[in-house]
């Protein structure tokens, strides 16, 4: 098997006010689901001794930034890990803006030597997560994540946080989140049911890596049982074996 599934959530990426809602939900079968993923990814981070996971997806629209946002406040909500979720979406990002943080400045401004750490760190003090938003949009993020500041930036992060989450773009419009391989430790991948076409998502696999795929989040998942998602992904599903 390619991975391990992470987990099953019921979000469809539908746009709403509070989707960057950081578990102030009402719906319990959503709320355990992510309390699911997150041990599951707990779980993998401690094993196998990772710190620093880029949260991608194949196509916009999949519910990444939101699975991501909910992942990051669960994570240091739990008091047992230090968090910093930052925003690598440097083209197209409304992190910020969900979480109603200024956006500038951040990661762009950082690398750019026009800010310190300092300045681009924000505070979630309901959930003891630190946040560093994209700041303003940049047309080629390659040669800002390719560059030796931003090797400068992550290890700096590795050495203060116990975990690293990695808002990424989409793997197959752009090739900023692939530009990161060498300096992360794994990828998870999200899919979103009956959205994103099973070419793309292949593509997406064999571009991340056997190697480097901690796992797949099946994303907007109706209430059913696990055998129909079984049959659903056919030979693209992915048990909860390691690969």
């Amino acid at each position: 098997m390619i991975g391990r599934l992470m987990g099953f959530l019921g979000y469809g990426g539908e746009e709403s006010e509070d989707r960057y809602s950081l578990f102030r939900t009402t719906d319990q079968i959503f709320a355990e689901q992510q309390k699911n993923f997150c041990s599951r990814f707990e779980y993998a981070v401690d094993t196998h001794g990772l710190k620093v996971v880029a949260i991608t997806s194949s196509i916009a629209g999949e519910g990444k930034t939101v699975s991501t946002v909910n992942l990051a406040g669960k994570l240091a909500g739990t008091g047992r890990k230090k968090v910093v979720l930052v925003d690598l979406d440097l083209r197209k990002s409304d992190l910020a803006k969900g979480l109603r943080f200024p956006s500038i400045p951040g990661v762009v401004e950082l690398l750019q030597g026009t800010a310190g750490m300092k300045e681009v760190l924000r505070e979630v003090q309901s959930q003891g997560l630190a946040v560093i938003p994209s700041g303003r949009r940049f047309s080629d993020p390659w040669e800002l994540l390719k560059g030796e500041r931003f090797r400068e930036f992550l290890a700096e992060l590795r050495d203060r946080y116990d975990v690293v989450l990695l808002d990424t773009p989409p793997v197959v419009p752009v090739s900023d989140a692939i530009a990161l391989r060498d300096l992360i430790d794994r990828y998870v991948l999200v899919f979103r049911l009956g959205y994103t076409p099973h070419n793309l998502f292949r593509q997406s696999l064999e571009d991340i890596g056997e190697k480097k795929l901690l796992g797949v989040l099946l994303n907007g998942v109706p209430p059913r049982s696990e055998k129909y998602y079984q049959r659903y992904y056919g030979k693209y599903y992915l048990t909860q074996e390691q690969g």
